[in-house]
C-alpha cells in the first residue's frame, strides 16, 4: 500500500498547483506527506523548520549551570507562555507562532486536567478548534480516530495536521499538565490554505485511506519492481557486499539472521552502506539496531521498517544514489552467521534536491546517572533532514531511567528548538510505562522489567515532524535517572543530508558492540504481615486512575504501592480486605507524600476514621507506620474508603495523589 499510486499522485498535484500560483500546503497535501516516504528524500519545497512548545521547566535557562534548580530542573508540567482573559474565562497560552506554518503533533501525559483545547488561526476572535483535549488525543472522537490519534502505553498523541497562513494560537482551559506541541514554520510569502472543519468531509476517503496505510503499513506494495536476492554464510572475521547500480533508490531491504547467539550476532555483525561518490559510508550501525530492534528480535511494525516475529527486518527508508551503491555486512563477532533476504530498487531522478539516507550509531556503557548529563546522539555538519532514531536502553535497577529531556538545537541555536519534558514523552508515551505497543511512528518493542528494570527498546520516526536543518543539527538527551546508579546506552539516527553536506558517520569499536546483562536484582524487601496496598481488591473508584506503583527509591514494602492519580475532591476509592477473626485491632498504614498527593479523609466499614490527612510533602517520602486507630474489624470482608478533600496549597500541581504502601492489623489482646 506504501508504494501505490495515489501518494505520488497527490505530490504531483501538490507541486502543480504550487507552480500554477494555487495553494502549496494544504490539509490536504500534509494528509499525504503523512505516508510519503519519498518525499523525505528530498530537500523540503517550499523551505520549512520544524519546532516545538512544552512545558518543560522554565527554570532551566543556562547549559552552563548543571542542576537540578536550572539546566536539569524537572517541574515539566503547567508550564505556559502566558495566562489569558477572554469572554470572562482564563485561557492557557500553550502556542503562540507566526505563520505561515502547520501543527504536525500534540502530545500529553495526562489531557484530562487540559480541559478544552481552543486553537485559534490567523488572528480570529473565535477558535477554529474547539474541543477536550483528551477528546482530540483519544482516538476514538471524530474525525480525531485511530491510529491519526490515539492512547499508547499512557501516552495521548494526535498527528493531525493543521495548517495556517498567518498565525496559530493555542491554548487550554486547565493547567496543571504535560504537552508538547510540534509545529512547522514557512518561509514568508509561502502561500498556506488556513484549516477550516468544512475542509475535512470532502476529504473523507483520502484520510481513510491514510488511516488504513498507517494502521498497516507493511508489506510495502513493491510488486514488479527489480529484487536482488542474497544467501550467504559469514564465519568470524568475513564480510558480505553486495552492489547495486543506478540511477535509483533502495526501497527495501530484507534480512534475516541465523546464528548460535542471535542477539550477539545482529549486534556484532556490521552494516555499511555507501552511495555514490563518498569517502565513507553514510550508514554504519550495527545491523539489528539498523532495524530499530535491540538487543535481539523485538518485533514492532512501523512506516518505515518493521521486525516480525519470525525474525525477519525489513527497511522501506527510499535510499537514491545516482551512480551506485554497495551494501556490506562485516561479522566482527566469534560465531557464523548466516544472511537471507533482498533489496528492491526502483527508479530515481536525481535532481539538486535530492538527498543520500544516513545512519549512525553510538554506545556508551556504565554511564554514572550523578551528576546528570546531556548524552548526545547525534551531531553533524550539513544541510538535510532528521527523520528519526532508536534507543536501547540496559538499566540495572527498576527504578524509572527516562526522565531526561529531549534537546534539539538547528543551524547553530544558542537554546533548543526542541525542549522537552521527558525521554517517555519524546518516544510518545507516559508515565515511565512499561507497556509495550506498536504504531507507524513510534514503539516500545521491549520492556523487560519489572518495573523499567533490563532491557528498553523504544523508536521514534518523524514523518510528518520531520525537522530540516541548513547547516548543522544537534541532538541530546539528558541522562536523568531517579536513582543514582549506571546506565548503558546506544542510540541508532536517521536522516537525509545532501552530498556536499560534512557528514561524518561515528568510528565503531569491538568493544563498542557488546551487549551487557543488568546484574540479577536482589528480592525486594517486605513488611511480616503487611497486606500489601497494591494487593487489595478495588472495589470501586469514582474518579481518576489507580496502578500498581513500582519504585526501589521510596523504602516501600515489596518496592510498589497502590497509587491512585488524578481525581477530584469528592471522589472515593474503596478497597477491601480480609480478617480471619472478628476482634479489635490496631489498624496502621504506610503512605507517600509528595508535591502533587492530596489531602484524604479515611472510613472503615461506612465509619469514619480520625481528621482528614495531609500527604504534601516538597519530596518524594514514605511516611512512618500511622495508626488510624483501635478498630472492629468483620470477619471476612472489610471496607476502607479514602475521599479526596482537597489540596495543600503548596502542593504543585495539584493532582490529589494518594499512595498506599500497605496495612498492617495489630490484634488487641
Amino acid at each position: 500500500m506504501l508504494w501505490k499510486g495515489p501518494s505520488t499522485v497527490f505530490f504531483a498535484l501538490i507541486l502543480t498547483t504550487s507552480v500554477l500560483g494555487g495553494h502549496s500546503i494544504t490539509f490536504e497535501s500534509l494528509l499525504s506527506e503523512m505516508t510519503d516516504l519519498e518525499a523525505l528524500a528530498r530537500f523540503p519545497r517550499p523551505y520549512y523548520t520544524c519546532r516545538q512548545f512544552s512545558s518543560y521547566d522554565r527554570n532551566s535557562t543556562d547549559p552552563n549551570i548543571l542542576t537540578t534548580e536550572n539546566w536539569f530542573a524537572n517541574a515539566d508540567w503547567g508550564k505556559f507562555l502566558r495566562v489569558e482573559t477572554r469572554n470572562g474565562r482564563y485561557e492557557y497560552v500553550m502556542m503562540d507562532a507566526q505563520g505561515p506554518g502547520a501543527i504536525v503533533r500534540i502530545w500529553s501525559a495526562n489531557p484530562d486536567k487540559a480541559g478544552i483545547l481552543r486553537i485559534y488561526l490567523d488572528h480570529g476572535e473565535d477558535p477554529v478548534v474547539e474541543i477536550p483535549l483528551e477528546d482530540m488525543l483519544g482516538g476514538e472522537r471524530e474525525p480525531y480516530l485511530s491510529p491519526l490519534a490515539g492512547v499508547r502505553a499512557k501516552g495521548w498523541n494526535c498527528y493531525w495536521p493543521i495548517p495556517y497562513a498567518k498565525h496559530c494560537k493555542v491554548t487550554s482551559s486547565g493547567a496543571g499538565f504535560y504537552y508538547h506541541v510540534n509545529y512547522r514554520t514557512y518561509k514568508r510569502g509561502n502561500r498556506v490554505r488556513t484549516y477550516s472543519l468544512d475542509q475535512v468531509e470532502p476529504l473523507a476517503e483520502r484520510i481513510v485511506e491514510v488511516r488504513e496505510t498507517l494502521a498497516r503499513p507493511h508489506p510495502a506494495d513493491l510488486d514488479g519492481l527489480p529484487r536482488q536476492s542474497f544467501l550467504a554464510t559469514l564465519p568470524p572475521r568475513e564480510v558480505f557486499s553486495l552492489d547495486i547500480t543506478g540511477p535509483g533508490a533502495i526501497r527495501e531491504i530484507l534480512c534475516q539472521v541465523e546464528a548460535r547467539d542471535l542477539d550477539r550476532a545482529l549486534r556484532q555483525c556490521l552494516l555499511e552502506m555507501t552511495f555514490d561518490d563518498q569517502d565513507s559510508p553514510s550508514i554504519r550501525t550495527p545491523l539489528g539496531d539498523f532495524f530499530a530492534t535491540a538487543p535481539g528480535i523485538n518485533a514492532y511494525v512501523s512506516l518505515p521498517s518493521a521486525v516480525t516475529e519470525d525474525g525477519r527486518m525489513i527497511s522501506t527508508w527510499v535510499m537514491p544514489f545516482r551512480s551506485r551503491a554497495r551494501l556490506t555486512v562485516a561479522n566482527v563477532g566469534e560465531q557464523s552467521v548466516k544472511l537471507a533476504g533482498h533489496l528492491t530498487t526502483g527508479g530515481w531522478e536525481w535532481d539538486k534536491r535530492s538527498m543520500h539516507f544516513h545512519a549512525s550509531w553510538r554506545s556508551e556503557y556504565d554511564i554514572p546517572t550523578r551528576p546528570m548529563r546531556d548524552w548526545n546522539y547525534l551531531d553533524i555538519q550539513g544541510k538535510g533532514v532528521f527523520v528519526g532514531d532508536m534507543l536501547h536502553v540496559t538499566n540495572p535497577i527498576q527504578t524509572w531511567w527516562g526522565e531526561g529531556d529531549e534537546k534539539i538545537y538547528v543551524d547553530g541555536e544558542r537554546f533548543p528548538s526542541h525542549f522537552g519534558t521527558g525521554t517517555e514523552d519524546y518516544y510518545g508515551y507516559a508515565w515511565c510505562s512499561p507497556e509495550l505497543f506498536t504504531h507507524a511512528y513510534h514503539n516500545q518493542s521491549r520492556c523487560d522489567g519489572p518495573g523499567n528494570y533490563g532491557q528498553t527498546c523504544v523508536s521514534r520516526f518523524h514523518v510528518l515532524d520531520n525537522i530540516p536543518f541548513k547547516k548543522s543539527f544537534l541532538f541530546d538527551m539528558e541522562v536523568w535517572h531517579h536513582s543514582e546508579t549506571t546506565v548503558s546506552m546506544a542510540a541508532t539516527t536517521f536522516w537525509y543530508a545532501r552530498p556536499e553536506s560534512k557528514t561524518h558517520v561515528r568510528e565503531i569499536d569491538q568493544r563498542d558492540l557488546r551487549i551487557q546483562a543488568p546484574p540479577p536484582l536482589p528480592e525486594p524487601k517486605a513488611v511480616e504481615g503487611a497486606l500489601e496496598g497494591e494487593e487489595l481488591d478495588v472495589v470501586s473508584c469514582t474518579g481518576g486512575q489507580h496502578q500498581n506503583q513500582h519504585s526501589s527509591s521510596w523504602g516501600w514494602s515489596k518496592d510498589h504501592q497502590l497509587w491512585w492519580i488524578d481525581a477530584e475532591p469528592g471522589h472515593v476509592l474503596s478497597l477491601s480486605f480480609s480478617v480471619p477473626m472478628a476482634g479489635t485491632y490496631d489498624l496502621r498504614a504506610v503512605f507517600t507524600k509528595a508535591a502533587d498527593y492530596g489531602i484524604m479523609r479515611f472510613s472503615l466499614n461506612g465509619e469514619r476514621l480520625g481528621e482528614p490527612m495531609d500527604f504534601y510533602h516538597d519530596g518524594v517520602v514514605a511516611t512512618e507506620e500511622i495508626s488510624l486507630g483501635k478498630v472492629e474489624l468483620l470477619d471476612g470482608k472489610n471496607l476502607l474508603e479514602a475521599q479526596v478533600v482537597g489540596s495543600n496549597p503548596l502542593a504543585d500541581p495539584k493532582r490529589h495523589m494518594f499512595g498506599l504502601d500497605y496495612l498492617l492489623l495489630i490484634p488487641e489482646k
